[in-house]
């Protein structure tokens, strides 16, 4: 979780009206007592109304709210376009996520520009991506999250079967077909598997380590240094 974000959750955790100790917040936020120390402290500093103190416990004084997300007309078209993409071709998961995001967003937007979001009339069309694609996109997004190597059933162009254990890195979505770039243990390499030629997928439970010449950023060098090469060799052909 990014800092920003977890301020902003103690902030919502602390509007009850209740007593909430460090260790509370700790635990729900997954950090250490300590930095709930640092972070109550970087709040009062900027002015938000938090009583209490370390081993007893916080309380946020009544009144306080904060301020309403103020986006420009460019910004609040961005998202919607964005949310209706994923809703569109993402995953069932994300999907669902896109539109309690919008939701969130409408809420604390100021009421002249809460109606941007419905005259946005951007949209995508809904039966593009299946619903086991959309199955399989969850899966590999938690996969990568988690770090579980996966087996899977691959299909390629020709039709030919192969069996694979990857390690999922990252998703790709090409307009038309998404793809997931992994470590491919068969090849001992990396591959991207499009992900509608995927016609099973299962997770063992194994969790893989992030290995020097095996992460996704090792993956965008050689992708950078292959890049390089053709360059190169387009302007040899040329002079």
């Amino acid at each position: 979780m990014r800092r920003a974000d977890r301020l902003f959750q103690i902030v919502q955790y602390l509007r009850g009206g209740r007593l909430v100790t460090a260790h509370m917040l700790a635990e729900r936020l997954e950090v250490s007592d300590r930095t709930i120390y640092r972070d109550i402290a970087d709040l009062q500093s900027t002015g938000v109304p938090i009583d209490g103190e370390a081993g007893v416990g916080y309380i946020l004084r009544e009144g306080f709210d904060l301020p309403p997300l103020m986006f420009t007309r460019d910004e609040i078209v961005a998202l919607v376009a964005g949310a209706r993409m994923v809703r569109a071709f993402g995953g069932a998961a994300m999907a669902r996520a896109a539109e309690e995001a919008l939701v969130k967003i409408s809420a604390v937007l100021p009421d002249a520009e809460r109606g941007r979001i419905d005259r946005t009339e951007i949209h995508m069309p809904l039966w593009v991506v299946s619903d086991a694609e959309r199955r399989t996109i969850d899966t590999l997004e938690r996969a990568i999250e988690t770090r579980h190597v996966l087996t899977i059933d691959y299909r390629d162009e020709a039709g030919a079967s192969s069996c694979r254990q990857i390690r999922p890195l990252g998703l790709w979505f090409w307009g038309k077909v998404w793809t997931v770039v992994a470590w491919c243990e068969l090849r001992g390499d990396f591959r991207a598997f499009r992900i509608d030629r995927i016609a099973s997928i299962a997770c063992d439970g194994v969790v893989f380590r992030h290995e020097p010449g095996k992460r996704l950023a090792d993956f965008y060098r050689r992708m950078e240094r292959d890049q390089a090469a053709r360059e190169e060799m387009e302007r040899r052909s040329t002079r």
